[in-house]
């Protein structure tokens, strides 16, 4: 199972939110870079990002903080965000991010998402708020269930879903174990868990779950109620 450091950017600074709310940004780092530098040295291979401020924008906002990122660390970067076109998907490719991350886009035109994978590095990333799928950076949520989006990406090529519970998301109260796991099962595809993650017992319940194949650390480093650095040795 991997374990993905998470660095939100807004404004070029690494923050977190409570339950995806922009107006509850915590700045952690005013140097994502050598943010990022720190998870490599404590032993990640993967980090995982998003850019806030393109999520609301609709197209990528940190770009050159990404560069700055790729440029001075050798992890594997997935990004999410905003990326609504093969334009976009494209430039984070060719900056040297390894997977690119849909999200609002696999609701509204499922086709373009399958045809993507089919050319490029994709990971889906759905929302869901009381199961619901939600969009637009958590800003609307539709009346579609979370799993049975999940299920439009069985087979499609797409390498891995990452599922995130907003009513947990930056709230240290633990992850939604049993959310993942149906999403894993809906789609058949690597299930990456995401929002709520509090401790050293998240990470074990998630390495006991065969369905789960990553999960994603953001608040629970940076609030110091997990040893990252112990948690990459389990």
């Amino acid at each position: 199972m991997t374990i993905y450091p998470a660095i939100d950017l807004k404004q070029g600074k690494a923050v977190r939110l409570a339950k995806g709310d922009m107006d509850t940004a915590t700045i952690y780092s005013h140097d994502p870079k050598e943010l990022a530098k720190k998870f490599e040295l404590m032993g990640a291979t993967w980090l995982h990002i998003v850019d806030l401020d393109g999520a609301f924008a609709g197209k990528p906002q940190n770009l050159a903080t990404i560069k700055d990122i790729l440029a001075n660390t050798t992890l594997l970067v997935q990004v999410g965000g905003g990326i609504r076109d093969e334009k976009t998907i494209k430039t984070y490719i060719d900056i040297g991010v390894s997977r690119v991350i849909l999200g609002s886009i696999a609701l509204k035109d499922p086709r373009f998402v399958k045809d993507m994978a089919a050319k490029y590095p994709i990971v889906v990333g759905i929302d869901a708020k009381d199961g619901a799928v939600a969009v637009q950076g958590w800003a609307e949520v539709s009346t579609m269930r979370a799993t049975t989006l999940a299920k439009k990406f069985a087979s499609a090529g797409v390498l891995a879903i990452i599922c995130t519970d907003i009513s947990k998301d930056g709230m240290l109260c633990g992850i939604n174990e049993s959310f993942t796991q149906d999403i894993a099962k809906a789609s058949g595809i690597d299930t990456i868990a995401s929002g709520g993650v509090k401790d050293k017992r998240d990470i074990e319940i998630c390495q006991d779950n065969p369905n789960i194949s990553g999960v994603i650390v953001g608040r629970a480093y940076y609030e110091r109620t997990i040893d990252l650095e112990k948690a990459f040795g389990l």
